[in-house]
């Protein structure tokens, strides 16, 4: 089982990654790999990362995680939600196509599972979807490639008395598989999500963790709508009700009518170096959300937790605030600055994420694509 709290399962065929925005600073995934690297019972992870600074850092090197990483989810009838690479990016420079290939090829012949995929490499991910077909994948499973013979997937699938197998014919995209990409600031929405937006598949998500800073995914960017927008395509579209776009047949062929967000995720950073986050940050993207009608999940605080929100908890402002500038105390303001006179000053107190836990003004947000 996972401990991520949005998925049931993390599967990694592959392992290995580069740092590629702020978001990556304190990745758990590159503690982790350190740790795993100096383990002689786990030597795939090891030289994966290199120590700067103190720090364990990626090294940009990616791997192949090992045969039976790359076929685990054939082996579980039970249908899961399979969180695909926790410990790497499916998109990240050094990927060979053959690698994603194959691990496409599992999720069309595992059809029982639903696999979420997330990137901050939106733009292979582009290209690649809009590249597969369904002859590339069944090259997977030749004999010899990834040492996966047509016998492996028989014993995957309890078949091995067979001499033959001829598996379902998927469609594309695959239905079970969401794709998403991170994003932990507003730049990096703006760059990320209109191209997640431009790419095939049935559901797509945004991933906002760590929440670095003020989002807002009602920006009306290059005419996109990020919370409204329709699945289809050309034709004749049935809207999901954002503005312009209701939930009646219609013909037009603009922005009004592109795909929309299907799932937000929002969450604050936690582990060693932990970045605060907001209160007020969650709270936009949650109403945002509810207007449009799309399933919003509040993984967690982070480290830290509002200890005093000055507008409401101290307006008169006779608080000490002096002693609250180091330590387990930070200054933080709706600019993600910590200037006292900010808007929206908040004193954020480091508790651990336990402590912080779940609750977005005394509600748990668990929303799922249905």
């Amino acid at each position: 089982m996972s401990k991520i709290e949005w998925t049931e399962r993390s599967w990694n065929p592959i392992i290995g990654c580069a740092i590629v925005s702020p978001g990556c600073t304190n990745c758990y995934a590159m503690r982790m790999a350190h740790r795993l690297g100096q383990n002689p019972m786990t030597p795939a992870y090891a030289d994966l990362t290199r120590v700067v600074n103190d720090k364990p850092v990626w090294t940009g090197e990616v791997r192949l995680a090992g045969h039976d990483a790359i076929t685990a989810p054939m082996k579980r009838r039970t249908p899961t939600i399979w969180f695909v690479n926790s410990m790497s990016d499916l998109f990240a420079g050094g990927m060979e196509d053959s690698w994603i290939d194959a691990v496409f090829a599992v999720m069309a012949l595992t059809p029982q599972h639903t696999y979420q995929v997330l990137t901050k490499r939106p733009e292979r991910m582009q290209d690649y979807v809009r590249g597969i077909t369904l002859e590339r994948l069944s090259k997977a499973f030749a004999p010899g490639a990834l040492r996966m013979s047509r016998n492996d997937v028989y014993r995957a699938f309890g078949l091995a008395e067979k001499f033959s197998y001829d598996p379902p014919t998927p469609r594309l995209p695959l239905p079970n598989v969401w794709l998403g990409v991170s994003a932990e600031d507003q730049r990096r929405a703006n760059e990320r999500i209109p191209i997640l937006l431009d790419t095939p598949a049935q559901t797509r998500f945004v991933s906002i963790e760590p929440m670095l800073g003020q989002i807002s995914l009602v920006s009306d960017l290059g005419g996109i709508q990020w919370m409204g927008g329709q699945r289809g395509c050309g034709g004749m579209h049935v809207g999901t009700g954002a503005p312009g776009c209701p939930r009646t047949p219609h013909h037009h062929h603009d922005a009004r009518c592109r795909p929309g967000l299907d799932w937000v995720i929002v969450g604050g950073e936690s582990g060693p170096g932990a970045r605060p986050m907001h209160p007020d940050w969650a709270r936009l993207l949650r109403n945002e959300c509810s207007a449009a009608g799309v399933p919003f999940f509040f993984k967690q605080w982070g480290e830290w937790a509002a200890h005093i929100d000055r507008d409401v908890d101290d307006d008169d402002w006779r608080a000490d605030y002096g002693r609250m500038e180091t330590g387990r105390y930070c200054w933080l303001n709706l600019a993600g600055r910590t200037g006292f006179h900010g808007d929206r000053f908040h004193v954020m107190r480091r508790v651990g994420k336990k402590a912080a836990g779940r609750l977005l003004d005394g509600v748990l947000h668990d929303g799922m694509p249905g």
